[in-house]
């Protein structure tokens, strides 16, 4: 604000325009109570409140408030135009400044000196950040329970955890993933995530593959669950190949992700000779859990080892570069102040700098004119076009306003 001390026996009081108050910004917040982003079909614009104006007597306008909007743990977020990553919100309560509020402008108390005593300027606020951004959910869980539709997944997970997911002898029966908390013993205990069944070429997005398989990425270990019945008339073995086969054409780092093979259905005739088969092609390089979801049979001994693992494997990193999608982490670089340029005979004066001074003022102000000037010159403006052969007389354009060169 401008404005100048009126006061009864106070004569030339001085400026007394106080500073406005800071723009709000705008905050994602990772929830763990959660699970979805399904709310931002509805609300996609949010908005941070404005800085209130300076007032007189010096006094300073109000901070806008910031406003903070929870997403589900697990939840990456990239720029829309770029698809460039800016935060992995990987933690309860982990925030991220999405759009930054603007600095309010300064009122013109702060521009009196001992040249000038009574400043007619003052410096409109600076606009805060518009991003459109995308959002993906990718959830967190220790271990995944991986393999072919119809395998067994979801009983097993029901019969392990709380969870009850929908169970049905159809291919698919699971399109979104079922997360259970296991409990092994006081105080210890594991997220255990039902990954919906996978087919061949779903690392090319076949059935719901990408859909699937990101889920893949944020687990620390993988119980591979085989039929080892063959109750489909599908071979356990060639089944173990081909999912493996898919996730390493997704994701080549997940050829390393510790994998547990789970025989389920050892209820069924057939699954004997199938699990001497696979004892003899894989018991070299696997450990071969025997279970039936069924009945309950073996699956305690299967989650008190997956827990063991868990406690000697590292914790995945909040961000790995080698995504499947080639995502790029945002890499901030200095940008010249401003950059100066001879375009159809006319001098252009831009950058982000020179932007911030033309928006802070208004320039059909003959005051702010001329400390604008000052400023440009401070900033070595006149000294640049000098460098670069600007003559007496030369149009010099600084973001919109044309000047005459003069020396």
């Amino acid at each position: 604000m401008v404005s100048f001390r009126r006061e009864k026996y106070v004569p030339e009081g001085g400026p007394s325009g106080g500073d406005g108050g800071k723009g709000g910004s705008v905050i994602l917040e990772a929830d763990e109570g959660l699970r979805t982003l399904v709310d931002f079909r509805f609300k996609r614009h949010f908005k941070a409140e404005r800085g209130e104006n300076g007032k007189s007597k010096n006094m300073h306008g109000a901070d806008g408030e910031n406003i903070i909007i929870p997403v589900p743990v697990g939840t990456i977020v990239r720029l829309a135009e770029t698809k460039e990553v800016l935060a992995d919100l990987v933690q309860h309560g982990q925030r991220y400044v999405v759009a930054q509020g603007g600095r309010g402008g300064k009122g013109n108390a702060r521009f009196a000196s001992s040249v000038n005593r009574v400043p007619k300027i003052a410096e409109n606020g600076e606009l805060g950040e518009e991003k459109w951004l995308e959002l993906e959910l990718k959830l967190l869980a220790d271990v995944g329970l991986l393999g072919f539709p119809n395998v067994g997944k979801s009983t097993i997970i029901s019969h392990v955890s709380a969870a009850k997911p929908k169970i049905a002898n159809y291919p698919f029966t699971t399109i979104d993933p079922n997360l259970g908390v296991v409990s092994l013993e006081e105080g210890k205990s594991f997220v255990l995530v039902d990954i919906p069944g996978l087919v061949e070429g779903a690392s090319q997005g076949v059935g719901l593959g990408h859909r699937f398989l990101r889920h893949v990425e944020r687990t620390r270990l993988l119980l591979h669950v085989l039929d080892i019945s063959g109750s489909e008339n599908r071979d356990p073995l060639a089944d173990f190949a081909v999912v493996n086969q898919e996730l390493v054409t997704y994701n080549p780092q997940l050829q390393d992700r510790p994998q547990l093979i789970v025989a389920n259905k050892m209820d069924l005739p057939g699954a004997e000779e199938n699990l001497a088969r696979l004892r003899q092609e894989l018991g070299g390089q696997y450990e071969i859990f025997p279970v039936s979801a069924v009945t309950g049979e073996g699956l305690r001994e299967l989650m008190l080892r997956a827990g063991e693992l868990l406690d000697q494997l590292p914790s995945l990193p909040m961000y790995d570069e080698a995504d499947d999608q080639g995502l790029r982490v945002v890499k901030v670089e200095e940008k010249e102040p401003f950059q100066v340029a001879l375009e159809n005979g006319v001098w252009m004066v831009t950058g982000p700098t020179i932007d911030r001074l033309v928006q802070k003022r208004d320039l059909s102000n003959e005051a702010n004119m001329e400390y604008f000037l000052h400023v440009i010159r401070k900033l070595g403006v006149e000294k640049v076009l000098r460098e670069k052969g600007v003559k007496n007389g030369d149009t010099v354009n600084i973001n919109g306003w044309e000047f005459e060169f003069m020396e």
